[in-house]
């Protein structure tokens, strides 16, 4: 066997048919710029949190879409809410409100519980 200096990975499948999509209907009605986004990574190449912790918006975000929110709220708090990643995104997405709206659904989700 050759090595190519890379190992190709295998396919990854999430069920999300028993996953809580609640907090994305919300999210939808409170940021509607929310379904624009392509997952395009621009948000978390300009990120000033990123030049001093290991945090991903696109993560998070990608995340929050699928419903899996554990943990989310504590990466959520190495948002410094600077606003670079709105001026970046080609699709206008309101990542400031986005992320502001992600901490209080969380926030308020870790409150019933």
């Amino acid at each position: 066997m050759v090595d190519f200096g890379f190992n190709i990975k295998k396919a990854r499948s999430f069920n999300m048919s028993n996953n809580d999509f609640s907090k994305v209907k919300m999210m939808f009605e409170a940021v509607p710029s929310y379904r624009l986004c392509i997952s395009c990574g621009g948000c978390t190449a300009t990120c000033s949190a990123r030049q001093f912790t290991n945090f991903d918006i696109r993560k998070v975000h990608n995340s929050f879409s699928r419903g899996l929110y554990v943990n989310l709220d504590k990466e959520l708090q190495k948002c410094m809410l600077c606003g670079k990643c709105t001026l970046i995104c080609p699709r206008g997405v309101n990542l400031r409100s986005l992320i502001i709206e992600m901490r209080q659904l969380l926030n308020s989700q870790s409150e019933t519980l």
